[in-house]
């Protein structure tokens, strides 16, 4: 998939707040400092895209990018921002869940895992959300080059097998490294599915490429965090986006 352009649309503190439905729309959120703004500049192919900064928590708004005029990139704030006073976290949290939950456009949530820690249970107290609350996501691992390959293997071999616990279908996996250039043309590529599988009319401008061609890149996943054999289309279309072992108790959740 080519990226013609990546325009800044604009910022909205709740779904009320948001653009229009016109574009389909691709959002990415992860555990505050988990590398998100560094991979979406990245992803973009632009420098500036997003801000990056050391301080975790510090994207406060749900960020709408138009991208090659055809589709939405959404920035949404990190959890877990403890650093954070409880009544400030808690509205980022409710406006957050409200997009999440009732954004008719939204197609697919990027779910930013820290692939140099072992499974934290923040992060799989969110999997589990989105899970139980039938919203299409994949997960991507990021900071890949920060630590040593058979730590990230490890880690994301033990954060799947906590997931297998609870979740028939496992979501597909990437890993990225922004650093490195690495990944770019695989997430691309899920947003490039999806946009094939809608009619044309509602999005103008599209036409499928192959991505990995168009990138010029080579797909390389180790076999121990290979995504699995359901690609993410097939799952999307089997019960939302989760097949899950029976109703669970709601989750508490600290972000």
């Amino acid at each position: 998939m080519n990226i013609s352009s990546a325009i800044f649309h604009c910022s909205a503190p709740d779904l009320a707040s948001c653009p229009d439905e016109s574009l389909p729309e691709f959002a990415f959120i992860g555990r505050s400092n988990v590398g998100k703004s560094s991979l979406l500049n990245y992803l973009a192919g632009k420098g500036k895209l997003a801000r990056v900064s050391p301080t975790p928590g510090f994207t406060k708004l749900i960020n709408f990018f138009t991208m090659s005029k055809t589709w939405r990139l959404v920035d949404l704030p990190g959890y877990g921002h403890a650093h954070l006073a409880r009544k400030d976290r808690a509205e980022f949290n409710a406006a957050v869940l409200d997009y999440l939950r009732n954004r008719p456009n939204l197609h697919c949530v990027f779910a930013l895992i820290d692939a140099g820690l072992p499974p934290q249970p923040i992060d799989l107290e969110f999997v589990e959300w989105l899970a139980n609350h039938q919203v299409a996501f994949v997960l991507v691992f990021t900071k890949t080059d920060l630590v040593k390959p058979e730590v990230v293997q490890a880690n994301i071999g033990a954060f799947k097998e906590r997931l297998s616990e609870w979740c028939e279908k496992l979501p597909e996996v990437f890993y990225c490294s922004s650093e490195l250039k690495r990944g770019r043309g695989d997430l691309l590529g899920v947003i490039q599915e999806v946009l094939a599988t809608m009619p044309v009319e509602s999005v103008e401008g599209f036409e499928p490429q192959p991505s990995e061609e168009a990138l010029g890149e080579t797909k390389e996943l180790p076999k121990s965090i290979a995504p699995p054999t359901d690609n993410f289309l097939a799952i999307r279309q089997t019960s939302g986006a989760r097949d899950v072992r029976g109703k669970r108790p709601k989750i508490p959740r600290p972000w």
